[in-house]
């Protein structure tokens, strides 16, 4: 993946769920919020490294379940292949709009875009 936050930030959106409500909190405030540690040890009333080893620990968890299941891994291959759908799609009535006029490729190439999109959600 891109980047440190990036692939952190992935992590969460799909297995945030199962961290605890503190892991939570202080993932969100450090990735998301963009707190340091220094900022959120101070809100939160602990040290500088209480906070770092509770996000390092999120961080492991997540990345564990990411490692058995390949779920981000698998999510990312196929969204590049829905854009190529999509796109073959859109490339297809283009060249029916210029040449063809066929409303049945139309209608086709519409169901194509539409489930693309669900896809993508």
């Amino acid at each position: 993946m891109k980047n440190q936050t990036y692939r952190m930030t992935m992590l969460y959106d799909f297995y945030g769920e199962l961290l605890t409500e503190r892991q939570k909190e202080f993932f969100d405030l450090y990735y998301n919020e963009d707190l340091s540690l220094a900022e959120i040890a101070e809100n939160a009333g602990i040290s500088r490294q209480g906070v770092r080893d509770v996000i390092v620990r999120a961080e492991a968890a997540m990345q564990e379940v990411e490692d058995k299941t390949g779920i981000i891994k698998r999510f990312l291959s196929r969204s590049a292949h829905v854009d190529a759908i999509a796109a073959a799609a859109e490339e297809i009535s283009t060249l029916n709009y210029r040449y063809y006029e066929d409303r049945r490729l139309t209608e086709l190439t519409d169901a194509i875009r539409r489930e693309a999109a669900a896809l993508k959600e």
